[in-house]
C-alpha cells in the first residue's frame, strides 16, 4: 500500500485516509518503524522541496507571515496558559498541546517534552491530540479555503498558521496550488525556528534542561537547496524531478502518519485533552483566518 502512494498519482488526503483505515481495522503491527520513517522522510521531502522556490518567494512570503506569525504564537501559548488547568489538564499536558498548536506540531511537543521533563503519558496525550486534529486539517481545509474563494497566498499563509504539523501544512498547500505551496512551506519553516526560543522559555518557567534543547537543522538544508535552485546554473535541469519525487514523498509520510492513528492511541488520548487541542486550534484557525481575508 505504501508503495502504491509513492509512484501513483494518490493525493495527500486520500493517503492519510487510507494509512487511517489500516490502522483502525488492522492496526500496525511495526509502529516505532513507521514514526522513524515518518521523521526521515518528512524532513527530506522538505528539504526537497527547496529546489522548487527562489530567495525572492522566500522573502516575500515571510515579510507577509512574520507578524501574523509572532502574534498567533503568542496569542496560543498566551490562551493555553491561561485555560489548561481550567479545564482539567496537567500543567505539562497543557504545555506540550499548546506548543505544538502554536509552533510545528509534533516536532515542538518532542522538542519541548525532554525540556520540561514531561511525563510519557502527557507526551503520548499531546501527540495522539495533534495527530488527530492535524490530520482533520489535511482535509478540510482546502474545500474551506475553495468555499471562501481564498487566493492562493491567502490559503497558504493560513495554512502555515493554523495547521499543526508540517506534513499536513505542505500536503494541503499541495493540492491547492504552486503558489500556495512555497508561502505555506516558507512561512510554516520559519515558524518552526521558533521552537528555539520556546524551549528555553519553558526551560526558564520549568527549571528544565537547556542542554535538551533541539534545533530543527533540516530547515537549513532546505534554505541551502532554495539558494542552489536561485544562483546556480544548471539546477534547474533536475530541480523539477527533485520537487515532484519531494511530493511523492510527501504523500507518503502522510500515508504513515494515517498508520499510526490505531484504536490504542485514540482510546489514550481522552476527552478533556481533545477538547483543549480542539479549542485551542478553533481559536487559531478563526483568529487567523479574519485577519488574513479582512
Amino acid at each position: 500500500m505504501s508503495l502504491l502512494c509513492l509512484f501513483t498519482g494518490i493525493s495527500s488526503a486520500i493517503a492519510l485516509m487510507l494509512g487511517i483505515i489500516l490502522a483502525v481495522t488492522l492496526g500496525n503491527p511495526c509502529l516505532e518503524m513507521a514514526q522513524k520513517a515518518i521523521s526521515v522522510l518528512l524532513r527530506l521531502s522538505v528539504i526537497g522541496l527547496g529546489f522548487g522556490m527562489s530567495v525572492q518567494q522566500a522573502i516575500d512570503a515571510s515579510q507577509n507571515g512574520f507578524l501574523l506569525t509572532v502574534t498567533s504564537i503568542v496569542f496560543t501559548l498566551v490562551l493555553g496558559a491561561l485555560t489548561a488547568t481550567r479545564m482539567g489538564l496537567t500543567r505539562h499536558a497543557g504545555q506540550l498541546i499548546s506548543s505544538g498548536t502554536a509552533i510545528c506540531g509534533g516536532s515542538a511537543i518532542a522538542a519541548v517534552a525532554p525540556v520540561i521533563k514531561a511525563s510519557p503519558r502527557d507526551i503520548s496525550v499531546a501527540l495522539g491530540v495533534v495527530f488527530i486534529l492535524n490530520s482533520v486539517a489535511l482535509i478540510v481545509f482546502p474545500p474551506v479555503g475553495h468555499w471562501l474563494s481564498m487566493t492562493q497566498e491567502q490559503f497558504g499563509l493560513w495554512s502555515a498558521i493554523a495547521i499543526h504539523d508540517t506534513s499536513s501544512v505542505v500536503g494541503a498547500s499541495a493540492s491547492y496550488g504552486p503558489e500556495a505551496l512555497a508561502i505555506a512551506t516558507t512561512v510554516k519553516l520559519g515558524r518552526a525556528l521558533w521552537i528555539i526560543p520556546l524551549s528555553l522559555l519553558m526551560a526558564v518557567i520549568s527549571g528544565g534542561n537547556v542542554r535538551k534543547i533541539s534545533i530543527p537543522w533540516f530547515i537549513g538544508l532546505f534554505i541551502l537547496a532554495m539558494l542552489a535552485n536561485s544562483f546556480i546554473p544548471g539546477v534547474e535541469m533536475f530541480s523539477d524531478d527533485i520537487v515532484e519525487w519531494s511530493k511523492r514523498g510527501l504523500v507518503l509520510t502522510l500515508f504513515l502518519i494515517g498508520s499510526t492513528m490505531t484504536r490504542d492511541l485514540l482510546r489514550s488520548v481522552g476527552f478533556m485533552p481533545m477538547a483543549y487541542g480542539i479549542f485551542l486550534w478553533v481559536a487559531i484557525a478563526l483568529s487567523s483566518l479574519g485577519l488574513i481575508m479582512y
